[in-house]
């Protein structure tokens, strides 16, 4: 549907409502007429609103009047500091706050929406003409969505791996001038904090940084967003890489630390609960030491053996397809290159690429007709990735059934699953599901110690992922 112009001119009362109207109708046939007449009435009186003021006393230190900016409002949705931030750099007029804001805005609108492009040249004239339109011009091109950022997610990326800081408050201090040590405000500050906002903005949208950490990423298994389930997340995994950046780590070094840290971020859920305080204390201890020697400390106090071997295998007992823990094993099986459930070809990076289904080793039909529940038989470790020709093949037979015919397929080459005909390449194909091969015997009888087999299996093949990063 064709939608109105930025700015449209029906509120600076240029145009008429009904040749708006009409020239809406034109382009959208199925619209209806009256609904865009209340529309645009709706619109129109947004000039003739009242709006209300709140005049604070100028004695207020910044973190209470940032605290009434979080709060105050007449709907009760919640304003976050991010909002606030915002305010603060559109309002200045010093130190080019407006075309700052517009860079932030701008970018993340155009890294979901690649066509607003030509919409920015051909409205925003004077915005197109800056360096901050040039720098964000590869975007016009893009279609990768793993990395969407919103101007949150901006604002805690350039403001944490600039500033060496994790709260965003902090950022609206910084750019009233505030003293931390003295407490008091300096324009000084507020000048030398613009600057460093507007040098992290560029080094955030900068093409060949976005792209390369994006590879990153991807080399670490994740190449779909459905992969990753925590912005924050990937949040603090791009400051990491921006950081050791600026630090002139080797290349090499910061491929690697950036993936470990990713993972080990997911699999110990370390940006689900209070994340400011955690990049807070994270990029704290990044700025004053090596950074692989806290990375280890870190790896040492939450990622050992028991981890893997107990912790691991327990969390995997979920019914959730989006569990982080079972997103980091498909991570695991896309780079290792491992092949989709019973095929020979295939792989589970062509399966998640082209988006393929998650299917039940033992068919969710079979296990519903013995009486079990949506939460048994939807269980992680009864999924694996497979080709929807397979799945209905298999239907809704015992594993000690289709798995017995498959072998049967090894011995006489009649293709009726895939296309896997010796038995080696079967055994193989199970391994690399970290199916156990007393599959071929099972039933329902089974079924729950087949659960507890493949969680070690599918823990340890996370376990090995892991330590090749």
């Amino acid at each position: 549907m064709h939608g109105f112009q930025i700015y449209p001119p029906i509120i600076a009362g240029i145009e008429r409502t009904r040749k708006i109207i009409d020239n809406y109708c034109e382009k959208n046939p199925n619209a209806d007429e009256y609904q865009v007449e209340d529309a645009l009435e709706n619109l129109k009186m947004i000039t003739r609103k009242q709006l209300g003021l709140i005049e604070l006393d100028s004695d207020l230190d910044i973190e209470t009047v940032t605290e009434i900016f979080v709060r105050i409002n007449s709907k009760g949705v919640v304003l976050s500091q991010a909002d606030f931030a915002m305010s603060k750099i559109a309002a200045n007029e010093i130190y080019n706050g407006s075309t700052i804001r517009k860079a932030i805005d701008y970018f993340c609108h155009l890294a979901v929406a690649p066509q607003f492009y030509s919409q920015i040249a051909d409205i925003d004239s004077e915005f197109a003409s800056t360096e901050y339109f040039r720098k964000m011009s590869w975007l016009k091109n893009e279609n990768d969505d793993l990395y969407d950022p919103d101007y949150t997610d901006l604002l805690r990326v350039v403001f944490t791996s600039g500033f060496q800081r994790g709260k965003l408050a902090d950022l609206v201090s910084l750019l009233s001038g505030r003293n931390f040590e003295t407490r008091t405000y300096e324009e000084e500050i507020a000048r030398d904090s613009f600057k460093k906002l507007e040098e992290g903005i560029c080094e955030f949208i900068n093409e060949t940084n976005f792209k390369r950490f994006l590879m990153i990423i991807k080399s670490a298994g994740f190449i779909s967003s459905s992969l990753v389930r925590s912005q924050n997340t990937l949040n603090f995994a791009y400051i990491l890489y921006l950081a050791l950046k600026t630090k002139s780590y080797n290349p090499a070094q910061i491929e690697s630390y950036v993936r470990r840290w990713f993972v080990l971020s997911i699999l110990t859920g370390r940006y689900s609960g209070s994340p400011e305080s955690w990049f807070d204390h994270d990029i704290k201890n990044i700025s004053k030491m090596d950074f692989g020697e806290y990375l280890n400390s870190v790896e040492s106090a939450e990622l050992s053996n028991t981890f893997f071997d107990v912790a691991l295998v327990r969390s995997l007992e979920t019914s959730f397809s989006t569990s982080p823990y079972f997103n980091v094993y498909l991570a695991a099986q896309v780079k290792l290159n491992d092949k989709g459930f019973l095929s020979r070809d295939i792989t589970v990076k062509d399966l998640i690429s082209h988006k393929g289904d998650i299917h039940h080793i033992f068919p969710k039909d079979y296990l519903k007709k013995y009486g079990l529940q949506k939460g048994q038989y939807n269980q992680v470790a009864n999924y694996a990735y497979t080709q929807s020709e397979i799945n209905i093949k298999i239907g809704n037979k015992a594993p000690e059934i289709y798995l017995n015919e498959l072998k049967e397929q090894c011995n006489c080459q009649s293709l009726k699953y895939g296309g896997i005909t010796d038995i080696d390449t079967l055994k193989e194909n199970l391994r690399q599901n970290c199916i156990p091969e007393s599959v071929f015997s099972m039933n329902t009888e089974n079924y729950d110690e087949f659960l507890e087999q493949r969680r070690v299996l599918m823990a340890r093949k996370i376990k090995e992922y892991y330590l090749s990063l």
